[in-house]
């Protein structure tokens, strides 16, 4: 095992053990790395690693701290990622969103507030009112944070976020947009809102997978375009 390998390894260990909890300062660099018994470069380089992976929070002449571990800040990345792939590989990331979005739209069902409510269908007139694709994209992603975030689930709503790429749903948009077939979409919406209001739970995941299918099949059509 690679030297950074191991000191990431061991570093996770304390972690997890709870030897270095959420917002702890790590040890000075030397002492770590006699801790350790792993060179100060393997355990500066396992820093480094663990710092991009928002483990670690370096601060510049004031130390070296565990971050707060929450699930919006480690799957922060899956975000980054999302937008860098190519395009084949999205729609097996569109795959991913619909094994999961219409069950986490059926559990919101049972969860969301009548506040959420309210701010959805407010969401909802932006996009019957949106005079563009940057307009609908825009409400369209609001309108699935409120729906996931409902549920109550961090790490759930944390990775769908980050798998509902910006720049995948402008390309649909714009595509549905320039269908004219804009509309039909955003009764796809309506009738999500209208399961979620009725706090039907079976109704809610039917429609979110038929919404995902349609967006999944537009992004397919675009790609192959």
């Amino acid at each position: 095992m690679a030297l950074t390998d191991e000191a990431i390894t061991k570093l996770r260990s304390m972690i997890q053990s709870g030897e270095l909890p959420p917002g702890a300062r790590l040890p000075p660099e030397n002492q770590l790395a006699a801790q350790m018994g792993i060179s100060r470069s393997g355990v500066r380089e396992a820093v480094k690693v663990l710092e991009s992976a928002r483990v670690l929070d370096v601060r510049r002449g004031d130390g070296t701290f565990v971050t707060s571990l929450e699930p919006k800040l480690l799957l922060e990345g899956v975000g980054f990622a999302v937008e860098l792939l190519k395009d084949d590989t999205l729609l097996e990331v569109m795959e991913v969103r619909r094994l999961l979005e219409p069950a986490a739209t059926g559990l919101a069902a049972r969860r969301i507030s009548e506040q959420q409510l309210e701010v959805l269908a407010g969401v909802l007139q932006d996009m019957r009112d949106a005079s563009d694709a940057e307009m609908l994209v825009h409400a369209d992603v609001m309108f699935h944070r409120v729906v996931i975030a409902s549920t109550g689930n961090e790490t759930l709503t944390s990775l769908l976020d980050g798998l509902s790429g910006r720049t995948v749903r402008a390309r649909i948009w714009r595509g549905l947009v320039l269908g004219n077939v804009a509309q039909a979409t955003i009764d796809e919406h309506r009738v999500i809102y209208e399961a979620l209001r009725a706090r039907d739970p079976f109704m809610a995941q039917s429609a979110a997978l038929l919404h995902v299918n349609t967006s999944e099949s537009w992004l397919r059509a675009i790609l192959e375009g």
